[in-house]
Order: C-alpha cells, then structure tokens, then sequence
C-alpha cells in the first residue's frame, strides 16, 4: 500500500467539469495509464481528493462508484479506495469502442447482443471451472442484490460485479475482457436510468439462477439462464428509458421488469 503525493493530481478543466463524473473517470483512469497511479495505490480521503481535482463530493463518488463497479478502484471499509492490483483479466480500455459507437452508430440492441453472445459463453465455462472462491463471490453479491433492493444504484454495483465474477470464473481473460469492455459502456447508460427500474427483485431472482446453474456445473442450463436473464434485461432497459425522468417507482414490488443488467 502506498499512499500518494498530492502533487500528482491536477484540477479538471471548470469548463468540463459540470459534464458529471465522467471527467473524474478519465482523470483517474489516465493516471493509471501513465503510472502516476500504481495497483495497491490508496487514493487520497474523499474530501480531500474532491478539492484536488476541484469538484463536488457527490461527483467525485459516482465516479469511484462506477470505476470500483468494473474493477478498477475497489473501496474497502474502513481502510479507503485502492487501485486494484492487476492480477486478474487485463483491464481494456473501453474508449476505442465508444469511439467506433459513435462513428458508426451502435445500436442498444448491438450492444446487448454482443453481450448476450459474449456472457453466454463464459457462463458456460464458469459452470465448468469456476472455483469455490469464486462461487462465494457469486453467492455474496447475490445476496448484495436482495439487501439493497431500495438502492438501485448500489443494486447495480453489485449485479456488475457479479458478472465480473461470473466472467473471471470462465477461465478466457480475453473473453472476460471483452465482455467487461461491452458491459462498461452499458453500465454508463444503465446508471442514468437504474432509479426508474420497477422490479429488482426479479433480477435479483434471475441471477440466483444463474448462480445455481454454475453451482451445480451445469453448463446448458448456466447458458440458458444467462440468455434468459440478458433478453429480459434488455427489454427492461427499453422500458426504463420511456419512463419519464423525476418518477418514482416502488423497486421492491412485482410487478415490472426493470432488470438490473
């Protein structure tokens, strides 16, 4: 563990700053890149790191938020925020995919498709390899799901840090890596709309499922239940979105489809 110099970090651009967390996201993730942030480094207390960079807490904590949900930070209590040592899948930068997004004009429905395709594989070998470890970490965010079905936010930390479970499980660091690439930019969409979703515990439930069927080394029905779990995702995304923003749904009861991705 290393604590650093304050020195290293620079005040965001107060013309950018106002553009949410993103701008905190690529600060960070830059630093990694350029090695003035090191795996085992310990990020600077939250009130202090806002000053450095010159924005709000809240902004500064959805950032680390979404950066701890695709393995980058981790944040343990009590201790601080850390950057995760690399001794899992390589870490891809999503950027060139945004990139080529935006060039060419992906659809939602290209990004989920090409997720389907990719974690219906890996479930598939998770149910083959996974270790028991792994299948902790599986059952521990699954229930992470069930406790914070009245935080759809940090539901959705959880949900993707079971797929990052379930994709490490698989064994392929190159299938996890794509697979992380994809669910990063959907993860950012996600997290805009995550608070209009009508029915997590119908997602939770879903990736119970998926859970059992790597439990039980069931690579079909592991497949199968990741299928089903993404198709109803998608189709709870879209309603998410029609949802006018400001309202206010009850996450807890039956009767909707808003799924966690």
């Amino acid at each position: 563990m290393t604590d650093l110099n304050s020195d290293i970090f620079k005040h965001i651009d107060p013309e950018r700053r106002g553009t949410t967390s993103e701008e905190v996201i690529s600060q960070l993730r830059e630093m990694i890149h350029r090695g003035d942030l090191r795996p085992g480094d310990r990020l600077p207390p939250e009130r202090d790191l806002a000053k450095m960079l010159g924005v709000s807490r809240p902004t500064l904590r959805a950032g680390i938020r979404s950066l701890a949900a695709v393995g980058v930070l981790q944040s343990r209590q009590g201790a601080g925020t850390f950057v995760v040592k690399a001794d899992g899948p390589p870490s891809l930068d999503s950027s060139p995919l945004r990139l080529m997004a935006s060039l060419h004009g992906f659809t939602s429905a290209e990004m989920f498709e090409a997720r389907q395709a990719l974690e219906m594989a890996v479930a598939g070998l998770a149910a083959e390899r996974a270790t028991g470890d792994q299948m902790a970490t599986m059952a521990e965010e699954v229930a992470g799901m069930f406790a914070s079905l009245d935080d759809p936010e940090q539901f959705l930390v959880h949900d993707v840090r079971f797929h990052q479970t379930v994709a490490a499980a698989s064994g392929n660091r190159i299938l996890t890596s794509l697979m992380n690439m994809v669910a990063t930019i959907l993860f950012d969409t996600r997290i805009k709309t995550v608070k209009r979703a009508t029915d997590l515990k119908e997602s939770a439930e879903m990736h119970r499922h998926v859970y059992r069927a790597i439990r039980e080394h069931d690579p079909e029905a592991a497949r199968h239940a990741m299928s089903a779990h993404l198709s109803k995702a998608q189709r709870a995304w879209e309603s998410e979105v029609e949802v006018p923003e400001g309202s206010a749904p009850d996450n807890s009861n039956g009767n909707g489809n808003g799924l966690a991705p």
